[in-house]
């Protein structure tokens, strides 16, 4: 192994490899990292909203909901390792009319509180907004028992509940600003707060509404969550083999945007979707359930191949599964026969 190939590797497993920007973890402005503008964002909404509480169960360090606490302390609620308790208790303040944005990691939310979610929530109608972070393979060494690749799948089902994921920082408040009014409990799935940019500045969004970021006729790349970065990233290497790729950022899973989905099919030569989301229940099968009503096209699943993924840093499995900018690229090149 050459000194450079050592030099890569190493870099691939400690997390700081370009595989989505050159900077290292310490070298990233916070504000790009959605995990880190979430509780700012969330007290500026409650300095003009007096119905927003903040709910955690253990992490207010790691979602950085420390920073709401700090300027709202009566309307912070800390519950420790108690997520289920947690999630019954947003749905009994919003039953008060107040708008309960309850944190933890995705796979405490979701998985584990699925029951909390649907019955005490979506049954009743209860406008509580889940935010589920660390979602996907992000806990990395965590391993397991932390990495969420399950619960689009599980939050899809559940009648009356409305499903996004955030994209990056930007999209982060867009998504916290447009659920203010939201009449539907929401499960919002975030990243692990090392998210690149896509949005230089917040963007105007609908709930329900998908984003056509770039145009194409030769395929369209649905993507989702951080996915969208390196659906971009693949799309720039496809145009210099002379393929020109749609790239569509599909927030919502639930309401989908199924006008995009039908305009995709129409008018682009392939679909392609691509989520760190087990390939099952997630943003693929949504695209499926549409495209299997509408004229033949060309379409691709990318994501994990059901299985549970490999335990280590991030950034290492993104390229394993070729969910980085090279393997989404290599993954469209297949789709259109041309690998």
């Amino acid at each position: 192994m050459s000194s450079d190939d050592g030099a890569a590797l190493s870099g691939l497993f400690t997390g700081v490899t370009d595989l989505s920007e050159s900077e290292s973890v310490k070298g990233t402005p916070a504000s790009r990292l959605p995990a880190f503008v979430l509780g700012e964002e969330l007290a500026d909404l409650a300095d003009h909203d007096s119905r927003i509480v903040v709910l955690t169960a253990d992490l207010a360090s790691a979602n950085r909901t420390t920073e709401f606490q700090a300027r709202h302390p009566d309307r912070f609620f800390d519950f420790g390792i108690a997520e289920k308790n947690m999630l019954t208790a947003a749905a009994g303040m919003a039953s008060c009319g107040q708008i309960p944005f309850a944190a933890t990691f995705a796979a405490f939310c979701a998985i584990l509180g699925a029951e909390q979610i649907r019955t005490d929530m979506a049954y009743t109608g209860m406008p509580v907004r889940v935010l589920g972070h660390h979602s996907g393979m992000s806990m990395g060494f965590y391993g397991t028992s932390h990495h969420a690749l399950e619960d689009l799948g599980m939050m899809r089902p559940i009648a009356g509940l409305t499903v996004v994921c955030t994209t990056d920082a930007n999209h982060l408040r867009a998504v916290l600003r447009a659920s203010l009014d939201h009449p539907l409990p929401m499960y919002i799935r975030m990243g692990r707060g090392r998210d690149p940019e896509v949005y230089s500045e917040v963007p105007e969004i609908e709930v329900g509404r998908a984003i056509r970021l770039r145009e194409g006729r030769d395929l369209t790349i649905i993507a989702t969550g951080a996915q969208v970065h390196a659906a971009l990233a693949a799309a720039d290497d496809l145009a210099g083999q002379g393929i020109e790729a749609r790239v569509v950022d599909m927030h919502t899973i639930k309401p989908l945007d199924d006008a995009e989905v039908r305009a995709a099919a129409a008018e682009t030569g392939a679909v392609l979707t691509v989520e760190e989301h087990n390939i099952i229940g997630g943003l693929g099968s949504a695209v499926a359930e549409v495209l299997v009503e509408c004229e033949r096209v060309s379409f691709r699943r990318h994501g994990i191949e059901d299985v549970y993924a490999l335990i280590g840093p991030p950034a290492a499995l993104y390229t394993h599964y070729r969910l980085d900018a090279p393997g989404v690229r290599d993954v469209a090149l297949e789709l259109l026969g041309r690998a």
